[in-house]
């Protein structure tokens, strides 16, 4: 009796579907599918965003204090 229980929990599951964060043991529809992987996607772009800023770079310190602005290439002095 025990074994009919655990034959489910005990199934492996698709290493994709454990990486988008689906519960083991369950079909999922292609929607649902597409929505795991949407917030997969969305997770890793939250990730991504929280890196540190970029020290120098074109966003870094304020163009103004420095006297020279440069964007898409042009730079102009000020």
């Amino acid at each position: 009796m025990s074994d009919d229980l655990s034959s489910p929990l005990s199934e492996v599951q698709d290493p994709e579907l454990a990486r988008l964060g689906a519960a083991p043991g369950k079909d999922l529809s292609p929607a649902a599918r597409r929505a795991l992987e949407e917030a997969a996607a969305r997770r890793e772009a939250e990730a991504a965003a929280s890196l540190p800023a970029e020290q120098g770079g074109r966003d870094g310190p304020e163009p103004t204090r420095f006297g020279d602005w440069e964007r898409k290439g042009v730079a102009v002095d000020f």
